[in-house]
């Protein structure tokens, strides 16, 4: 059995929860989640690689048990996002890891690979997105958003922090839905339901331009630093298109890049597959 201990630390005064199994001795792996999930969303992925590795998995700022600071107190940008998960490498003493980035935490993963490249050892990207031909249009209404930071515009976002488009999400593109466990989308529900969460992803949906215009900056670190990469993508993602994932081989040739017959949330349909190719991936 599988021991994974549920904790949280103190990192500059911001209470963040993790989840954390395998021997430290083993090399690490930082699982990032991303919008509108939770570290509870490697749940299964976890036990399947705590064998041979040292996983750690926290929720970013704002999400699953990590603290909800006031707005007026923590301002909810990919920066702030970025310098509170930098910081908890360092609080919890992790010197040398890989990182598992998925949506949201791919610009916060890469920020942090940026800060410190000598301390990531390798990227595993699933559906984590760098380049502007991964955009598709499903971002329409939060690029209008962008470019016209109107309460009208903003309030259009709300749409898609209801009950139904979060269980959406992780439908869409899978090809028989009854394997979807309904226990993420219900949590992912319940989290946002609570008090200034929905304003909290507001503001990030308007602040996600950030990253947008930060893609170039992404992409001369993976040139210069020239980190091995695998993107493992589910092809039918609503958000983050195939020419995303086939991008990351512009600026890293020797990237590997592995396509699932699957949706955004690709561990829900293909855990065993990804930590397959997870376990090999890492263990050249």
């Amino acid at each position: 059995m599988t021991k994974i201990r549920y904790q949280t630390v103190d990192v500059d005064g911001y209470k963040l929860f993790y989840r954390e199994a395998g021997d430290r001795s083993r090399p690490t792996l930082l699982l990032l989640h991303g919008f509108p999930s939770s570290s509870h969303m490697f749940r299964d992925l976890i036990p399947l690689l705590a064998d041979r590795f040292h996983l750690v998995a926290p929720d970013l700022p704002g999400f699953g048990l990590s603290e909800i600071k006031p707005r007026e107190t923590f301002a909810y940008t990919f920066d702030a996002l970025a310098k509170v998960i930098g910081r908890f490498t360092e609080v919890i003493g992790l010197n040398r890891y890989a990182l598992y980035v998925f949506d949201y935490g791919a610009p916060t993963g890469f920020r942090v690979a940026m800060a410190h490249p000598e301390r990531v050892t390798a990227i595993i990207s699933q559906n984590g997105n760098a380049y502007e031909e991964g955009l598709s249009t499903g971002w329409n209404p939060i690029q209008r958003y962008w470019g016209d930071p109107s309460a009208e515009n903003r309030e259009a976002l709300r749409e898609l922090l209801t009950p139904g488009s979060i269980r959406w999400q992780y439908e869409h593109g899978v090809p028989d839905i009854s394997a979807i466990s309904p226990d993420g989308s219900a949590l992912d529900t319940f989290y946002i339901q609570r008090p200034e969460a929905d304003e909290i992803q507001l503001d990030l949906f308007g602040d996600y331009a950030s990253n947008v215009a930060l893609y170039p900056d992404f992409q001369a670190y993976f040139r210069e630093s020239r980190p091995r990469l695998l993107a493992i993508w589910g092809k039918n993602d609503p958000f983050f298109l195939p020419p995303g994932a086939e991008a990351y081989k512009r600026d890293l040739p020797d990237a590997s890049v592995r396509f699932l017959d699957t949706g955004h949330f690709a561990l829900e349909t293909h855990v065993s597959e990804i930590a397959s190719a997870i376990d090999d991936f890492l263990s050249k």
